[in-house]
This record gives structure tokens, C-alpha cells and sequence, in this order.
């Protein structure tokens, strides 16, 4: 049965390097009493390309005879593609890396906008809001201000990106202002 399973390996497409022969349930006995034992046991049995077939070039191809009881034996092919270059290795190493660094500062500018936000809705509410109340306010914007900075130049967040979160917050402060009635917007001068 080894010889079937080694023949209709090399039958196989020519995208592999290596070829191995495994029997998973073997002892710890050798491969060459375990063959006598049964002629489907083997324990490995491998090939390169340097020695066997050269249609093994670009790959690996693990058989393995596996079994659901002592009796019966099953075959399984498995093809396993050629290793990741050590320079992909590193760049995906790389961007893993980035993608956690990127994400806690986009996390961290997310979560001021909001407290400033929800400031500004909470001091919108009030009925009897004073105009020095805005001064906390103006705080949590300043540090929002500086965590998007912060990110823009770090490359975290574009800087269009930074430009329009910056400009909500402004934009909200300034319509709690009108609002309240602290700010008033100068009249838009037509044109004569």
C-alpha cells in the first residue's frame, strides 16, 4: 500500500519540494521493524528533490496514515505551500506592531472628542448656565486638540482628518455659545 500511496503522490502536480511519508499512530519502535509489522505502518519516509522526482519543486507534500480504529487505515494527502519569506515575516511583524499603536492613539482621540462632546450637550441643556462654565469645557477641547495633533503628526490620522474633528469640536462649541446667547456671530457683509 506505501508503493500505491508513493505513486500516486508522484502524480501529483509538480509544485512541491519535499515528499514525506508519516504514520502518526507508529511506535516508538523503528521504521523498518514497524514495516514488517504492517506494510501500511510506516513511521517516515522522505524524499528531496536533490535525490528523488524533480517534479517536487516548490512545496512540501506530507502522507500520513491515520485511524479511527486498529483496523482500518486511511491515507491523507496534505500539500503545504512554500515558507514566508523572512522579509514578509517581518513586515507583517511590523505592521501588527503599528496596527496595535494606531489603534489605542485613534482610541484615545475618539474618547476625548467625547467627553468634550458631552460636555458641550450638558452645558447646551442647562437653563441657567453661566458663561465661565465654558472655561472646563474649553479644557477637555484644548487636550482633544492635542491628542489629534499629536496623531496627525505621528501619521495615526491624516491631516484632513485632524482638520475636521478639530473643526466639530469648534463648531459645537460655538453653537452652545450662539445658544446661550455668549457669542454672536458678526453680520455677513453683502455685496454691492
Amino acid at each position: 500500500m506505501a508503493a500505491n500511496c508513493i505513486s500516486l503522490c508522484l502524480a501529483v502536480s509538480s509544485k512541491f519540494r519535499n515528499l514525506s511519508l508519516r504514520n502518526d499512530m507508529a511506535s516508538s519502535s523503528s521504521s523498518t521493524s514497524s514495516l514488517r509489522q504492517n506494510s501500511c505502518a510506516f513511521r517516515s519516509l522522505s524524499f528531496s528533490n536533490s535525490i528523488s522526482h524533480s517534479v517536487f519543486s516548490k512545496g512540501s507534500l506530507s502522507i500520513s496514515t491515520t485511524s479511527q480504529r486498529p483496523i482500518r487505515h486511511a491515507v491523507v494527502c496534505e500539500a503545504s505551500p512554500k515558507k514566508r519569506a523572512d522579509s514578509a515575516a517581518k513586515r507583517a511583524r511590523q505592521a501588527e506592531k503599528r496596527r496595535i499603536y494606531n489603534k489605542s492613539r485613534k482610541s484615545e482621540v475618539r474618547t476625548r472628542m467625547r467627553k468634550a462632546f458631552e460636555a458641550l450637550d450638558g452645558l447646551r441643556k442647562k437653563r441657567d448656565a453661566q458663561a465661565e462654565e465654558i472655561l472646563s469645557i474649553e479644557k477637555l477641547i484644548a487636550e482633544a486638540y492635542s491628542v489629534i495633533d499629536k496623531a496627525v503628526k505621528v501619521g495615526t490620522l491624516h491631516r484632513n482628518t485632524g482638520a475636521r474633528r478639530k473643526s466639530r469640536l469648534a463648531r459645537r462649541k460655538k453653537a452652545v455659545e450662539i445658544h446661550h446667547g455668549w457669542y454672536t456671530p458678526a453680520p455677513v457683509p453683502s455685496a454691492v
